[in-house]
């Protein structure tokens, strides 16, 4: 009895102590919990896994660092897939200007892993004032709408960007959002010019955008670490999104094996007193 009384009063730096080790072991030895596939994810990919090199999928990272840890690694997924697929890749940062930081130099790194040449296979157009007024250029003429790149290169003089001349060039747009962007898209790039979208958000918006994924609007949509996760098994290449799962699933066990030890304890102390 005595020892289930203790359990009621845990000294909560042992509860840190576990809940960490739960949340850092992950990083180091993965634990291989199996993740279901759902639909909306699984429709991205085979939307993706069906273009051709000479497809084109342009990337929107209209986040900041908030929102790092579930956006970026949903960032990687498709890139790794386009490259894997040998689709081109152009990637902005049309409504966040702090996205810049974050996308930029892991698209880099990729392109590095895969043997990509700038200009060719990828491009990094970053951030221009204009927002939804971009979206609307580009439907009318790609070029005068950017005009160049992050670096300053005219896209005229881009192999990957040269006959790109709006949205019936480019097989699909992303965005990769901590906020409702997305919507902006829908309004300018699908409704008046027909562009094929797919969103990927955070956790705690999945819910808003699913309303615009039954209508149509998206093909697809990732929803969180979790949609990163799933994106990561179709390709076959668990990253961060894997390992973020497993840590976050055990430390969800952890958590609620504590709550029932409390409890445990606390009736067996309230048994106790009535006796």
């Amino acid at each position: 009895m005595d020892f289930l009384a203790k359990l009621e009063k845990v000294d909560r730096r042992i509860i840190y102590l576990i809940i960490t080790v739960a949340v850092v072991l992950p990083f180091f030895f993965r634990m291989g919990l199996p993740i279901t596939i759902s639909p909306e994810v699984k429709s991205v990919y085979d939307y993706i896994d069906g273009l051709t090199p000479s497809d084109c999928v342009f990337i929107s990272g209209d986040y900041d660092p908030q929102v790092d840890a579930e956006l970026s690694p949903m960032f990687d997924a498709i890139v790794r897939h386009c490259f894997e697929k040998n689709v081109k890749v152009i990637v902005a940062n049309v409504f966040n200007l702090q996205g810049i930081g974050l996308v930029e130099p892991r698209l880099k790194k990729l392109a590095e892993e895969y043997h990509k040449v700038y200009g060719v296979d990828y491009a990094f157009l970053g951030w221009k004032i204009g927002g939804s007024l971009l979206i609307m250029g580009m439907g009318e003429s790609f070029k005068k709408t950017w005009e160049t790149d992050y670096y300053g290169t005219r896209l005229g003089d881009m192999p990957i960007t040269r006959n790109i001349r709006n949205y019936d060039d480019i097989s699909l747009v992303a965005d990769l959002t901590g906020g409702g962007a997305y919507n902006a898209w829908i309004v300018y790039a699908y409704v008046q010019y027909h562009q094929k979208i797919a969103a990927g958000i955070t956790a705690v918006m999945a819910a808003d955008a699913y309303p615009q994924l039954q209508a149509g609007q998206l093909i697809g949509l990732l929803g969180g670490l979790r949609g990163a996760a799933e994106y990561e098994q179709l390709i076959k290449h668990p990253a961060l999104g894997s390992v973020g799962m497993e840590a976050q699933s055990w430390a969800h066990i952890a958590i609620i094996l504590f709550i029932i030890l409390g409890n445990i304890g606390y009736y067996a102390v309230k048994r106790k007193n009535k006796k």
